[in-house]
């Protein structure tokens, strides 16, 4: 567990640097990203050499998100199921080694356009894999209160990667070839595993049995499905990534059709996106002090439209760079800002599995904008796809009218730990059930109104944790008395679901014990449902209980 510090430390951009851990792997992901930026350059530009159309070049970017799309909701169930340091380890492990094939195979001169999107779809499912268990290990790492400011920091050093790898990548690949390109890729996981392996968190200890994939699938889901302030990060976060992507998926063709250059020209404008990412991690920080979260992300798209626009129309390289100056900013602060608002939303049992389902969201967003941008400019040019995307681009703004994002506030969702198995008179296992819970309140008829708003966020609550088939029932004979009623399918769900609550759950929790009118505190009753068939396996009492 990491200790919270005084808040003048907490106020500072850079104040998980002070954490020796973060720093570390800070650090040996800048050399990551390096890499992984520089084999982006050769994939984009060994494309332009052998595809036949401009929708194989834009499916370059489409198969480096599509795998997020297609395997983040897994991987994040992984992250918050398994070690998630043995989940990075394995990984980078497994991209070291489709990358040094990909550099084998371009040397060998084996690539086609097929081949090539295959092994940029390998390398990008094992970043799929990585990226949840990376960003849930942000917590694990520094305090939370420190949280907003290390993804800052995450996204600074990525841009700062962009600001110059692509630049670094052009020279490669215009001096030595696509295969120099790749190896420097693979050469660039190491520094990463080394850290990853000698690092040993101080994890909780496990004392529950870890769920299934599909269970822990279905339960970061339900999960999202009941946290409605989620729920509108992800519709623009989709919104975002569908129109802003087109930029990237295009900018090859920009580089080489509209301002008629070469690979070196196409690294210098990524550089320039980079640069201009790096300035829009520096501020988010104070932008999320000075701006509410609504009026960030609809700057973000409407930046964004003009880059696009800028890149339609313009034919000169550095007035097109000028533009992806503001586009790369915009696209950190919108991205950034999603981040946070997600991870700050987000108790630690679950975060791993949200996180995924946001990138899902986004990413999947990018790889169909790539897909149909591609379509629209193999059909009509890369000039009236930007155009039409710089359109979507304030369409997708607009949407804050309707959806707009929640403040900017801080909730304690470290775990509660106040609930303490109960004494049970019979011989239940882990997986007996299905579990009945009825707990009954005492309620004046002056604080029905009250109880029945409060009692509907709590029952939002209880079905987001995993509960079943929750009631509110009065009863006809003595309209005081009120009776809350779910299911959990065992035993050891029903101590999950009450190791779930958090200390802003208590809040409400608070609220409806206050309402409660009764000389005892609200009586909680937990059966086990039984059929009465015959052949039913019954549950035995246990010996005599003390007490």
């Amino acid at each position: 567990m990491i200790d919270d510090e005084p808040e003048s430390e907490r106020v500072s951009a850079l104040a998980p640097f002070r954490h020796g851990i973060f720093r570390a792997v800070w650090s040996a992901s800048l050399v990551s990203n390096f890499g992984g930026l520089i084999q982006g350059v050769g994939a984009a530009w060994m494309m332009t050499t052998i595809a036949t159309s401009p929708y194989q070049v834009a499916l370059v970017q489409a198969s480096t998100t599509l795998p997020i799309m297609l395997f983040a909701l897994v991987a994040g169930a992984i992250a918050d199921s398994f070690n998630r340091r043995k989940v990075m380890l394995v990984a980078q492990t497994f991209m070291l080694v489709v990358s040094a094939l990909l550099t084998l195979f371009t040397w060998l001169g084996w690539m086609t356009p097929w081949t090539l999107l295959a092994f940029t779809f390998l390398i990008d499912s094992g970043t799929a894999l990585n990226s949840p268990s990376w960003q849930a290990s942000v917590g694990d790492m520094v305090p939370r209160a420190k949280v907003p400011a290390a993804v800052a920091l995450n996204s600074l050093g990525f841009n700062i990667t962009r600001s110059v790898g692509p630049a670094i990548g052009g020279i490669i690949v215009a001096a030595a070839g696509a295969a120099a390109a790749f190896a420097a890729n693979a050469v660039s996981y190491i520094g990463l595993i080394v850290v990853l392996a000698r690092w040993k968190p101080a994890l909780p200890e496990q004392t529950l049995p870890r769920e299934s994939l599909g269970a822990a699938m279905g339960a970061g889901l339900r999960y999202v499905a009941m946290s409605p302030n989620i729920a509108k990060v992800l519709v623009r976060g989709s919104a975002f990534g569908f129109s802003a992507g087109a930029v990237l998926a295009l900018l090859p063709l920009v580089a080489r059709d509209v301002v008629k250059g070469d690979a070196l020209t196409y690294g210098i404008m990524l550089g320039a996106f980079g640069i201009g990412a790096v300035g829009g991690a520096l501020i988010s920080v104070r932008l999320r002090q000075l701006l509410s979260s609504e009026v960030m992300v609809r700057m973000a798209f409407c930046g964004f439209a003009l880059c696009a626009f800028n890149a339609a129309v313009s034919h000169n390289a550095w007035q097109t760079s000028a533009g992806l100056l503001i586009g790369g900013a915009c696209w950190v602060i919108a991205l950034s800002h999603f981040n946070v608002t997600v991870q700050m939303s987000t108790p630690r049992w679950v975060v791993g599995r949200v996180l995924s389902i946001y990138q899902t969201a986004t990413f999947g967003g990018i790889a169909l904008g790539s897909w149909i941008w591609g379509v629209v400019a193999d059909a009509h040019g890369a000039e009236t796809a930007l155009i039409a995307a710089a359109v979507a681009m304030l369409a997708g703004g607009a949407v804050g009218f309707v959806l707009p994002l929640p403040r900017q506030t801080v909730l304690n969702l470290d775990p509660l730990n106040r609930f303490k198995e109960p004494m049970l008179a019979l011989d239940l296992k882990p997986r007996s059930g299905p579990i009945a819970i009825m707990i009954e309140y005492i309620i004046r008829e002056d604080d029905v109104r009250e109880f029945l708003a409060t009692m509907a966020e709590r029952g939002r609550i209880r079905r987001r944790d995993g509960a079943r088939n929750w009631t509110l029932a009065r009863d006809l004979e003595n309209p005081s008395v009120w009776i809350e009623h779910y299911h959990t399918p065992t035993w050891v769900e029903y101590i999950r679901h009450n190791r779930r609550a958090t200390h802003a759950d208590a809040v409400v929790g608070e609220r409806i014990r206050g309402l409660h009118s009764g000389e005892n505190p609200p009586r909680v009753r937990r059966m086990i449902e039984r059929p009465t068939t015959a052949g039913t396996t019954l549950v035995s009492p246990k010996g005599p209980i003390d007490h």
